[in-house]
């Protein structure tokens, strides 16, 4: 016997295959929509729909934008010598967050990751080794997560380029501010060590 309407159920579960919803989570942000207005629930429907209608990839950097180029590459006040390589397209909000980054990107959507059967063409890097070769490009900035995945990709990464007589650069690792030296895992503890700096 159904205790949930169809529909409920359907919007429950479509909301539960989103990454970090879980079961009750999704009930919560069903009822939550249930319990609106019917204008609400088309604002959101509407949202949805726009953002795969009008977002698309940009031809230069592979991010995502409402035009192509995007507003970033599209900047000439912006340090078009430099480019960023990151993994994912929120990467590069948390750095335009710090107002200290004047170069522009490269989205490469993922990391290399033979667990998940996901290999270097299965990424933008191709796209990336396109851009540089035209001898404008000083400076490669690999800015990937600092895991295993993140490491072997910004290993393939320098490999390719350095042949390329372009400067590669590596995010500096180590302890964030505030954290605790005991709770460090090895491999934070040894980047700390290998990247430390005069006092």
């Amino acid at each position: 016997m159904r205790i949930v309407p169809k529909s409920v159920q359907k919007l429950i579960d479509e909301f539960g295959r989103l990454p970090g919803i879980g079961p009750k989570t999704a009930q919560r942000l069903t009822f939550h929509l249930l319990r609106g207005t019917k204008q609400r629930a088309e604002e959101l429907g509407r949202a949805v729909l726009d953002l795969k209608n009008d977002i698309q990839i940009c031809s230069i950097c592979s991010n995502l934008a409402e035009s192509d180029p995007c507003i970033i590459c599209g900047d000439k006040r912006r340090d078009h010598n430099t480019i960023m390589v990151v993994e994912e397209p929120l990467d590069i909000l948390a750095f335009e967050k710090t107002g200290k980054y004047e170069g522009i990107y490269h989205v490469l959507h993922g990391v290399i990751s033979p667990v998940e059967g996901i290999g270097p063409d299965d990424l933008y890097i191709k796209q990336l080794l396109d851009r540089l070769h035209d001898g404008q490009v000083n400076e490669i900035i690999i800015a990937t997560n600092i895991n295993v995945e993140g490491e072997a990709t910004a290993m393939y990464l320098q490999k390719l380029i350095e042949p390329l007589n372009i400067q590669v650069t590596r995010i500096a690792h180590g302890l964030p501010v505030g954290s605790d030296i005991e709770y460090a895992d090895e491999i934070t503890l040894t980047k700390a060590l290998e990247n430390r700096g005069k006092y």
